[in-house]
């Protein structure tokens, strides 16, 4: 009865994330959702739209995320973004690859799987480039580089390190009302900010934003609770269902990437299963292409040219081992990581933003320099 059970919850958390992976590509393909494209339009033109948007989500999964932990029904600390040591160093210099590498390739990772669904032939190389690079920096070369130098350099903490543990440590209030207070008051702010602006006020935007934060919080709603067991009966430890890591999980696309084509090429390996993680490659793909046939934007794309295919080489690359090292991309960090307060996943989101912005001036001077 108890391996019926099991295998049960393992259904409902690869079956629910692949529909809520969907609903969140055919968010993205719809509302033009680009977190490279927000930095670029603030870089080229002095437009904050599609960053109010990225901040919009921010918010809401935040006040989700929070709320869901202030009200028991996930545990906080069980996720990689809020562990005890502070990978400063690791989020600092992985972000930075990743935003750089990210405009080389005209998008993040999980733009590149929206695009693949378009019929985006390059994107279909970027994502080979950071599965590839992904796995090599989780267990090959240059993972000895993250493990052995970046990751070395850190900061321990006793507690977990997302903003309301902290607090709750230095002030000894109750956790639950820090993640209820902190988590509304930072998603109020930062919401606010967003909705500031009468021209961003559209449905589109608010489609947007808050419909990419809603898909973040019910991804750690069904990783956290429907997937949690206290005890499972193979090892006798809780257990988080369906997951990598045996952690709470939300979505992310840079390691889920390489998973991906580890699945495929160890297809007939039987402990090579699928994870949350893969169905979310898939799901996003799916939702993707199904929005963009439903509204006649499908269409073969491929390669302008020997600089193009290049830049979307190294572009991948880049994401591939800086998404790894900084501990996830623009969702993984920039949006998953963010929602729990975590200070490592700050770090990297400012730095992936930093990294962008030097990507698109990098290549502003390359437009001037072959002019």
């Amino acid at each position: 009865m108890q391996s019926v059970s099991l295998s049960a919850i393992n259904a409902t958390v690869l079956w629910g994330g692949f529909v809520l992976s969907a609903v969140f590509g055919a968010i993205m393909q719809r509302t033009r959702f680009c977190t490279m494209g927000s930095v670029s339009d603030i870089v080229n033109m002095g437009s904050w739209t599609r960053m109010r948007m990225w901040v919009l989500a921010i918010a809401t999964a935040t006040i989700g995320f929070n709320l869901l932990a202030a009200t028991g029904q996930i545990d906080a600390s069980q996720t990689i973004y809020t562990a005890p040591n502070v990978l400063w160093l690791s989020a600092l210099v992985g972000g930075l690859l990743f935003g750089f590498g990210m405009v080389l390739s005209s998008g993040c990772g999980s733009k590149t799987l929206v695009r693949i669904g378009e019929g985006n032939l390059k994107a279909l190389i970027v994502f080979f480039m950071i599965g590839v690079f992904g796995y090599i920096t989780l267990r090959g070369l240059t993972a000895e580089v993250r493990v052995h130098l970046l990751d070395k350099i850190a900061i321990g903490l006793a507690v977990p390190q997302d903003l309301p543990s902290l607090l709750a440590q230095a002030t000894g209030l109750p956790l639950a009302g820090l993640q209820a207070g902190l988590g509304l008051g930072v998603g109020v702010v930062l919401g606010g900010w967003a909705l500031a602006a009468r021209e961003f006020r559209n449905v589109n935007n608010l489609a947007g934003g808050i419909g990419l934060g809603l898909v973040v919080v019910a991804v750690w709603y069904l990783s956290g609770k429907i997937g949690y067991l206290a005890e499972d009966p193979n090892t006798l430890q809780a257990a988080y269902i369906g997951t990598q890591n045996n952690k709470m999980e939300a979505l992310s696309f840079v390691a889920p990437l390489a998973y991906t084509l580890y699945w495929f090429m160890m297809y007939s390996d039987a402990s090579n299963v699928l994870t949350l993680g893969i169905v979310s490659v898939f799901g996003v793909i799916a939702g993707s292409a199904a929005m963009a046939l439903a509204t006649r934007q499908f269409r073969w794309e491929g390669f302008g040219g020997t600089e193009d295919t290049a830049n979307h080489l190294v572009g991948g690359a880049l994401m591939g081992v800086g998404g790894v090292t900084a501990l996830g991309c623009t969702i993984g960090q920039g949006m998953s990581g963010v929602s729990t307060l975590s200070i490592t996943s700050w770090i990297a989101f400012l730095s992936i933003v930093a990294g962008a912005v030097l990507g698109v001036r990098y290549q502003a001077w390359r437009v001037e320099r072959l002019a």
